[in-house]
């Protein structure tokens, strides 16, 4: 069943993997232990993800830049440590201004209209 155009634009393909998935578990596993590396065999024991299954999903995740692949080791990306540190960060920030009424009284003395201030 095809949908209108505005619910493809909300679909978030960045959401990761869906949990109970074989790339959630092993994605879980590594973000876990990020200061780490492990063999395939090393990931298939701590995660229960069959051989089979587990070589074409970390294929799959290298490949959307979420692990980094080295020889027999495998870890988590750079990329994810960052967003993980990022959002880590702005969940504080926000949390140390909830209590904190937001400014847009002040904020809009201030503001322009771009529609009519243009040069």
């Amino acid at each position: 069943m095809p949908i209108s155009a505005d619910r493809f634009e909300e679909i978030d393909d960045d959401s990761g993997p869906n949990p109970g998935t074989n790339a959630h578990e092993i994605l879980s596993f590594l973000e876990s232990h990020q200061d780490q590396a492990f063999s395939q065999s090393e990931i298939a024991k701590e995660t229960g993800v069959t051989r089979g299954s587990l070589g074409p999903t970390l294929v799959r995740l290298r490949e959307a830049g979420r692990v980094d692949h080295r020889g027999n080791y495998w870890r988590v990306s750079d990329h994810v440590q960052s967003v993980d540190a990022a959002t880590d960060h702005a969940a504080k920030v926000a949390a140390s201004h909830e209590d904190e009424p937001m400014a847009y009284d002040e904020w809009q003395d201030h503001a322009v209209d771009p529609r009519k201030d243009r040069e």
